[in-house]
């Protein structure tokens, strides 16, 4: 089942999710959203951090692996790793009952 999830960091851009789960673990994961990465793979970075973890980690976690994934002079404009981890939690949750 395809999940997505949003969020729009307090003065800075909107970062979307999109992904799906498969035996508890997250898959096809695409980070995107109205945010800049410096350099151009760093999205690539995050993308291979998170691709494959454990559904249940929540957001403080998915932050870390997000930080230590992308390189050291990544800068990042608009968005930073925990406005990414939760856009990633709001769409694991998004497929969840109420």
């Amino acid at each position: 089942m395809h999940r997505h999830g949003e969020y729009k960091m307090p003065g800075g851009k909107l970062t979307v999710v999109d992904l799906q789960i498969v035996d508890g673990r997250l898959v096809d994961v695409v980070v995107s959203g109205d945010f800049f990465l410096e350099p151009d793979d760093a999205l690539a970075a995050i993308h291979a951090a998170v691709e494959g973890q454990p559904a249940e980690l929540d957001e403080s976690r998915l932050a870390q692996l997000i930080e230590h994934a992308t390189p050291a002079h990544t800068r990042m404009y608009g968005v930073d790793a925990q406005a990414i981890a939760r856009a990633l939690r709001r769409a694991i949750d998004a497929g969840r009952p109420a």
